[in-house]
């Protein structure tokens, strides 16, 4: 009994002698799919950061014998039902005599080992590091030998590349437009909430007139301010910066709601009597003390910037080919001809589904994170 009363005492002291961010992490771990999410998130980023290695082919290769191909499945047994090294399936590719649409089947006689850090053709991540591995693939260098494991579009590129290549504008252009966001935010919902009077009639009055336009229209005319025919970073970065003009708004309301409430606050009016000047007031005591606030508010804001580059891409306003992402990807589904014949060319869509909702389950476990003393 008296071993159970001991330990829970150590518990209670270490608990109150812990720290908020130790705190925090502890509530943000028994948030499950929070947890989860962060180890999708981090995969995620990992495979864009490296999606040259990590890709089987590159993503502008064309294959003009397997247009259209359907995802290949990787096997375990063999012709003669026994288990055998995972493998892949050559396709033959048949014309059907009614319809002359060229349909793939698998031949199970030929087969093709696949392996981890397989030989592949020279190529250079990032553009100028040579590499002739690929993290997976097959080990035969076969003209026959394909790995198509979410097919191929309709011009016979691998899909699954595609995929992992278009994450990397797709995530970073949520990265990159929330920060700009957050600048823009912090400074203009700071003042608003720290000076109010005019200086609030003014910001607030600007924030209502931009969410009250239609987001669809406002999104077309500033992307038609983008000059055609340019190079695609030229374009990514004017997107990033359309996407940041227009959400801002949201955490600019947040840090001032959060300001109001911290101005009149003990340690403000101390500082300010100290002889503070108003941007180190701002910066060093009001800013740092719902920091963590903030960072959930802008996880959250993640999946908005990525929702919204793939609406613009996909309607033809936003990245264009041969630019790569989830957006310009799911272009390729606009038809529905396409999608009856060809439906994988519609997972680039899971891709944005799957990064959202992560992205949401992780912002939910740092807004909880956040508030370490509240209920849990």
């Amino acid at each position: 009994m008296s071993d159970a009363l001991s330990h829970e005492s150590a518990e209670l002291k270490a608990y109150a002698e812990a720290s908020g961010w130790r705190l925090g992490w502890a509530k943000f771990r028994r948030h499950k799919l929070a947890v989860v999410s962060l180890y999708i998130v981090g995969l995620l980023y990992l495979v864009a950061v490296f999606a040259e290695f990590f890709s089987p082919y590159d993503y502008t290769d064309i294959n003009r014998r397997h247009v259209l191909a359907p995802p290949q499945g990787v096997h375990v047994i063999d012709a003669s039902g026994n288990f055998t090294w995972p493998h892949v399936r050559a396709l033959k590719g048949e014309r059907d005599a009614v319809t002359r649409r060229l349909n793939y089947i698998e031949d199970p006689e030929v087969t093709f080992p696949v392996r981890l850090f397989a030989p592949s053709k020279p190529y250079k991540m990032w553009g100028f590091i040579p590499l002739e591995t690929r993290f997976i693939g097959v080990s035969t260098p076969d003209r026959k030998a394909t790995f198509f494991l979410l097919g191929t579009d309709s011009l016979g590129r691998d899909v699954l590349s595609r995929i992992f290549h278009g994450a990397r504008i797709s995530l970073s252009i949520g990265l990159v437009g929330v920060a700009l966001s957050f600048v823009i935010g912090i400074v203009l919902g700071g003042m608003s909430g720290y000076f109010g009077g005019w200086v609030d009639t003014i910001v607030q009055r600007t924030i209502d007139l931009l969410q009250s336009l239609p987001t669809i229209p406002l999104w077309m005319g500033l992307a038609a301010a983008v000059p055609p025919g340019q190079d695609p970073l030229v374009t990514y970065f004017m997107i990033t910066v359309i996407l940041s003009i227009i959400g801002w708004t949201g955490i600019a309301r947040v840090v001032r709601g959060r300001f109001l409430a911290l101005r009149e606050e003990d340690f403000v009016l101390a500082a300010r009597f100290s002889g503070a000047s108003e941007m180190r007031i701002i910066l060093r005591h009001m800013v740092p003390s719902f920091a963590s606030h903030i960072i959930a508010s802008l996880t959250l804001s993640i999946p908005e910037m990525i929702l919204a580059e793939t609406a613009l891409s996909f309607l033809g306003l936003g990245l264009q080919p041969p630019a790569v992402s989830w957006g310009v990807l799911l272009k390729d589904a606009q038809s529905l001809q396409v999608i009856s014949q060809a439906p994988w060319l519609l997972i680039p869509g899971l891709a944005v589904v799957i990064t959202v909702l992560a992205f949401n389950f992780l912002g939910d476990g740092l807004r909880d994170a956040s508030d370490p003393y509240g209920k849990a």
